[in-house]
């Protein structure tokens, strides 16, 4: 599909993808923001799939890395115990359009995105059997998880990584279709280690009815159908809300305006936190307590 095409329909559809959250998805989302996986948040998509024994199938069309197969292999069967894992060997077009790679995906009770370069995910699976395959499956109650580029290509809107990053500006950021499956949202990666806030911000003063949502390194978000979602791991995760916020610009000749904002709101939530992505608020947060009821200091 031409790139201006779909982009303008996903433009049209973006306010019900945004007010869609209020009607929950059915399947869960593990999302890592790259570096190192969190065992919480890994052990949980497990648990999500439906234990060890689910078939769970890893999507690896993000990388080049000719081992990438045999490290989730390893990693799913030595660290999780997993039994059933397959790998869909999947970089193209024609693979995404395979028959029995499509009856893998849409039986598998967990999928799981590889790193790489979220651009060869899109271009791979978007309008395919294995795209479709995995979709219904998500809407039949999978989880899907991801890191890196397997979390960048989740939300509607995806940030392909092209741009000029060294400014707050409009069009200074490449947006093509993504998956689609976090809703309501446009979400980056490694975010606070790779200081990937002017692409963030920059996207969400254009697109203010999407959340902008940033997950660092050795972190993770656990998205539920119910539009909230827990930060998992090490470090932290940044949520943008530009809706009722007092946009403004000043206007360049190329069409790359410079772009302000007043009354921008701005959470950085800690591991354990909850955000309420339908109601754009921070979840109360209840300190953990000790077997018997007694709270950790």
């Amino acid at each position: 599909m031409p790139r201006n095409h779909w982009l303008q329909r996903t433009l049209l559809i973006l306010v019900g993808l945004a007010s869609g959250l209020q009607a929950e998805a059915h399947g869960h989302l593990v999302l890592v923001g790259g570096g190192e996986k969190p065992r919480d948040a890994m052990e949980k998509f497990v648990q999500l799939a439906g234990g060890p024994d689910a078939p769970i199938v890893v999507v690896p069309t993000a990388s080049q890395e000719p081992d990438t197969a045999e490290y989730y292999l390893k990693l799913f069967g030595e660290e999780y115990a997993c039994t059933k894992v397959t790998v869909l060997p999947i970089a193209t077009r024609e693979d995404a359009s395979r028959s029995d790679l499509a009856a893998l995906a849409r039986a598998a009770t967990g999928i799981f995105f590889a790193g790489g370069d979220q651009v060869r995910i899109t271009s791979a699976l978007l309008d395919t059997p294995v795209g479709a395959a995995i979709a219904a499956a998500f809407e039949g109650g999978a989880v899907v998880g991801g890191t890196s580029a397997g979390t960048a290509c989740q939300s509607a809107l995806m940030i392909t990584g092209e741009g000029d990053f060294t400014v707050i500006r409009a069009n200074a950021v490449e947006l093509v279709q993504g998956l689609g499956f976090f809703r309501g949202v446009i979400v980056d990666q490694h975010f606070v280690a790779r200081q990937r806030a002017n692409r963030l911000l920059s996207v969400i003063l254009e697109h203010p009815e999407l959340l902008g949502v940033g997950v660092d390194e050795d972190t993770a978000i656990w998205v539920r159908p119910n539009g909230t979602f827990r930060v998992m791991g090490k470090r932290s995760v940044v949520v943008l809300d530009a809706r009722g916020a007092a946009v403004s610009r000043l206007p360049d000749a190329g069409g790359k305006d410079a772009l302000g904002v007043h009354n921008l709101r701005l959470h950085v939530l800690l591991p354990g936190e909850e955000f309420d992505l339908v109601h754009r608020v921070v979840q109360p947060h209840l300190p953990p307590v000790r077997p018997g009821g007694e709270p950790v200091q």
